[in-house]
């Protein structure tokens, strides 16, 4: 574990509760490293897909959201095979997907905290 960051499951369990509590759905797809797997959110609204968000190492050392992955126009084949792609690559990922009432204030409020 990276000093400084919260292990893996602790950020995700919260951010199941935060979900939760706005009225949302959130599912655990992938249980990734417990302390140091890296996140990828799968966000939607209604069944829809609107984006994916990953968490990266910014220049500044510090972790940030960036969009990855599908746009919003993907298609319903598209989100499956991205998330397994990147789980070959990445065993230790914890993917999480979101279906949540206002998808795109919840995509800029994530990285605009960073």
């Amino acid at each position: 574990m990276i000093p400084g960051r919260l292990p893996a499951r602790l950020e995700v369990s919260a951010l199941l509760r935060r979900i939760e509590a706005d009225g949302g759905f959130a599912t655990v797809l992938h249980s990734g490293d417990a302390s140091g797997g890296s996140l990828l959110l799968i966000v939607g609204s209604r069944g829809r897909h609107v984006g994916c968000l990953e968490r990266v190492l910014g220049p500044s050392g510090g972790y940030e959201w960036r969009s990855a992955g599908p746009a919003e126009s993907a298609g319903a084949d598209e989100v499956p095979a991205f998330l397994a792609k990147r789980l070959r690559f990445d065993p230790d990922l914890w993917a999480v997907e979101l279906d949540i009432a206002e998808p795109e204030r919840f995509i800029a409020e994530t990285t605009r905290l960073g």
